[in-house]
């Protein structure tokens, strides 16, 4: 049993504060990667465990989600508040914290989805932006287009 499970046991459904991970990763063909979970399109991620750094549990995350062994990670940026909070299901609530960063360090790995908590993994093109985001992931990738521009890039 994990951390949450733990945590889960002790407090119920009650809401909670959680850090999460998540990595905007992107391909040498510069396509980004979503994963499919419960039929929506999301950045790849999840929350830590005891013991580790935020980076540590974000290339576990995305080993366990995708396949995919990442390298380096860069800062987007933060993201909390009250308009993350979330309620699942199973009745459990949650206000996360997220962390999220932005990698082209893909270092080895074959794109397979765990089927567990991910039934598909797909890179897409930014022209073909999945429709339907979390706000989470909305404001994740508009902070990132927006450090793009202030750098001069393009994605």
């Amino acid at each position: 049993m994990g951390y949450i499970e733990d945590l889960r046991a002790q407090v119920g459904t009650r809401p909670l504060i959680l850090t999460g991970v998540t990595a905007l990763i992107i391909d040498q063909k510069r396509r980004f990667l979503m994963v499919q979970s419960d039929n929506v399109w999301k950045l790849p991620g999840g929350f830590i465990e005891l013991g580790e750094s935020a980076e540590e549990a974000c290339r576990r995350e995305i080993l366990e989600e995708t396949g995919m062994n990442i390298g380096d990670l860069q800062l987007i940026g933060v993201f909390s508040g009250k308009s993350y909070f979330t309620k699942l299901p199973n009745g459990d609530e949650y206000f996360p914290i997220t962390i999220a960063y932005v990698t082209e360090d893909i270092r080895s790995g074959e794109l397979t989805p765990d089927d567990i908590e991910v039934q598909k993994a797909q890179f897409f093109k930014w022209s073909a932006f999945p429709k339907e985001l979390s706000e989470r992931d909305r404001q994740i990738f508009q902070s990132f287009i927006e450090r793009m521009i202030s750098q001069g890039r393009k994605g």
